[in-house]
């Protein structure tokens, strides 16, 4: 009789999933603390930081900056798949841990500095490196966990397991809208980011926690199926090579970038258009712009459940990528501005954000073998922070130069989004066309994706 593992134990599988989503909740909060401050960052010291539009637009790209221009993210999927779970895990918290402390430390010790790095100011400069390198951390540990899923729960609730860290790290997001002003309006402009320093300093020690069982998992795997992990199994450099000339891979990719193209950017810059143009007090705004991390809280495992049970994961794709179009069309409606439209679409905006990564991240495990779904993830999110980090510097660009109609009472410029949530329209089309082609490729090179994930065999 077969010994029974960890991850054989529902409490035990689950358990280690708890652990490792803290690590992401915590990362999610810092990700999208500091969005709801824009308009704060923009008034002049003490108050604020003195950033115009175009720093916080490069502020927010750099999230995606090194890994983009610097691979990062695929030496990240690299060393996960030649030296596994564990190390690339602890290597990534480390990572954020680092990068969020020069990040607080420029925001705090910098501000006034007149002097320049490459023409930008010193603040915006260090302040957008730290988020660069918490970057590289956050989008390698995503990977990670990632792969942590498909380990711990291949022919078990894999799609609902997804849901579930990904609802539980939006937790952390809604969170990061939800107490972002009230607190720097309390504290320090700062403080919602020390907060979210401490935090990750607890998910860097839960993750190291989580290794000790996963260690004892590996144990077990080679002690009782050693057969499953042959030497042909096991990752080569020619598996890049395999993995990009899979159409798969550059529709889910293609679907990936442009889907959360038109969620993450548009979320940094939602505060502020709930205010500018829909009249909310900004003591609630953050927490309106928040509500599709709170949706997917609930609605993502829900999905996800579906998609173990039922399938129909390429055609879940097609009906979020739809609903996108609906709210980012109406959105851009200038004579549009009733305060409970704009809450309606934001809730609309978070099932469809529950809906497609409920589908899309279970798919890829169904098109590429375990071996190379480390380095399939990484080429997949590298390629989405392309849109990370171009989206909201375009953004950025866009208001600066184009939309200010005015300035506020505070002493800052007044925005019409009209233009920018054009852009995101266009975005949401593409990504529509893009899920109709990957449920196309479902059926001609047999993904699977329409079919359920549990086995009941």
């Amino acid at each position: 009789m077969e010994q029974k593992k960890l991850n054989d134990s529902w409490g035990m599988r689950w358990g280690a999933l708890a652990i490792v989503a803290f690590t992401m909740m915590a990362a999610y909060y810092v990700n999208d603390v500091v969005a709801p401050l824009k308009s704060m960052l923009e008034a002049a010291p003490p108050s604020g930081l003195g950033w115009s539009s175009g720093d916080f637009g490069l502020f927010t790209g750099a999230y995606s900056f090194l890994n983009v221009f610097c691979l990062m993210l695929i030496w990240g999927g690299l060393i996960l798949d030649k030296f596994g779970i564990r190390f690339t895990g602890k290597l990534a918290t480390i990572l954020m841990v680092l990068g969020t402390g020069l990040e607080y430390y420029a925001m705090t010790n910098m501000v006034g500095v007149t002097s320049t790095i490459l023409g930008y100011k010193s603040d915006v400069f260090i302040a957008s490196a730290g988020y660069s390198i918490f970057g590289v951390g956050a989008e390698v540990a995503g990977i990670t966990v990632t792969k942590m899923i498909a380990k711990w729960f291949r022919g078990k609730e894999m799609a609902t397991a997804m849901g579930v860290q990904v609802a539980l790290a939006r937790v952390g997001s809604q969170a990061a809208y939800a107490v972002s002003i009230p607190v720097a309006r309390t504290c320090e402009l700062t403080t919602p980011v020390l907060i979210g320093l401490v935090c990750l300093v607890g998910g860097m020690i839960a993750f190291f926690s989580f290794s000790v069982l996963d260690k004892k998992l590996d144990k077990q795997m080679e002690e009782t199926a050693k057969k499953e992990t042959p030497d042909d199994e096991k990752f080569s450099f020619k598996d890049v090579a395999a993995i990009l000339s899979n159409p798969g891979f550059w529709l889910i990719a293609l679907l990936c970038v442009l889907f959360y193209s038109c969620v993450f950017p548009f979320q940094k810059f939602a505060t502020e258009l709930m205010i500018s143009k829909y009249g909310i007090s900004e003591t609630v705004a953050g927490t309106f712009a928040g509500l599709p991390a709170l949706g997917a809280l609930f609605l993502t495992p829900i999905f996800g459940g579906m998609v173990d049970k039922r399938g129909k994961a390429a055609s879940i794709m097609v009906l979020g990528a739809a609903m996108l179009i609906g709210v980012h069309f109406v959105y851009a409606l200038p004579f549009v501005t009733g305060s409970w439209i704009a809450i309606v679409l934001m809730i609309i905006l978070g099932i469809a954000f529950s809906l497609v990564p409920s589908a899309m991240w279970p798919s890829v495990a169904k098109i590429f073998p375990a071996h190379q779904l480390g380095t399939a993830y990484a080429l997949i999110f590298f390629i989405q922070n392309i849109g990370l980090w171009g989206v909201p510097t375009l953004i950025g660009y866009v208001l600066q130069n184009y939309c200010i109609v005015g300035i506020t009472e505070a002493g800052t410029n007044q925005y019409n989004y009209t233009l920018p949530m054009c852009i995101f329209t266009g975005f949401a089309i593409l990504s529509l066309l893009v899920a109709f082609a990957l449920k196309v490729a479902d059926k001609k090179f047999g993904y699977h994706l329409e079919e359920a994930n549990i086995n009941h065999n």
